[in-house]
């Protein structure tokens, strides 16, 4: 055993043991993450009555104002 694997096993707790764990049991190659996004309160509370007024989805009405926006960036570049 090499003296840099002996250091990074004292960081691991003695109660957790991976010797019979199987290394990327649940790894899936491609699969895609989306990432929560959080919003200021008002913001949100803002967004979300736009779209009940509007009569779409949350989600629709945001993703439209942010390609609008990437739209608007792009053509100022």
């Amino acid at each position: 055993m090499s003296q840099a694997t002996s250091t990074h096993d004292d960081d691991m707790p003695a109660e957790i043991d991976f010797s019979t764990g199987t290394r990327g049991k649940f790894f899936h190659p491609g699969t895609k993450l989306n990432l929560p996004v959080y919003l200021d309160d008002q913001v949100q509370s803002r967004l979300a009555a736009l779209a009940n007024a509007k009569g779409v989805d949350f989600s629709v009405l945001v993703n439209d104002l942010l390609k609008k926006d990437i739209e608007l960036i792009e053509m100022a570049r």
